[in-house]
Order: C-alpha cells, then structure tokens, then sequence
C-alpha cells in the first residue's frame, strides 16, 4: 500500500500530544491496563509488636502479621532496621505499623511508627 506513510503521518498529527509521550493510542485508558504496578504494596504497612531492640547490631525483632510485599506468613522475626535512629525510635512491647522489603539476602524494616 502506497499511502501507509500518510497515514501514518496524518495519524501521528490527529493524537494529542501527551498521548504520545505517555505510550498510549488515545483509544480510551486501554494502555493503562499493560502499566507496571506501581509499588503500592512496598508503601503498605503491617501491624506488629516489638519484641526485642539490638542497637549495637542495628536490629529490630518484630512479632507481625503477613507481609504481603515479600510474601511472609506472619511470625516473629529480627529485621535489620535500614535507618540506624529507627533502634532508637522503639522498644520492647510497643505496638508499631512498618514496612519491611527483602534487600539482598536481609529483610530491612525501611518504615516503622507507633501503631494508632
């Protein structure tokens, strides 16, 4: 077909702009669907209690729920806290919502604040 280029062309000047930089064909929100997930469930916060504070070894042993973002049933376990002022932030029997993410072969609290 001899007139592909044109309409090519002539399709390129019809999509508004911020369409094209977004990767979308301005066919409704189609292109949204095949979007990465954001990490919401990194952001999302599990509820816990302090069981034990290591200062010395920057880490925090929290008995908790499921951690959907890294798969972990719920239990108790010693996390490496990724803020070294998070060990001074807690103690023993505080009740906390946190965040936690596999860093290597570690799990890292990466957020932790006084349950409400």
């Amino acid at each position: 077909m001899t007139n592909t280029p044109w309409i090519v062309a002539l399709a390129t000047l019809l999509v508004p702009a911020p369409l094209l930089a977004q990767g979308t064909s301005g066919m409704g929100d189609h292109g949204a669907q095949h979007a990465a997930p954001a990490k919401a469930t990194a952001a999302a916060m599990t509820e816990g209690e302090v069981r034990k504070v290591d200062k010395a070894g920057r880490r925090i042993t929290l008995k908790h729920g499921a951690i959907a973002n890294i798969d972990m049933p719920p239990m108790t376990m010693e996390f490496r806290a990724a803020d070294p002022g998070m060990v001074d932030r807690v103690k023993a029997g505080d009740k906390v919502r946190f965040s936690a993410e596999k860093v290597g072969g570690d799990y890292v609290v990466t957020r932790i604040e006084p349950s409400k």
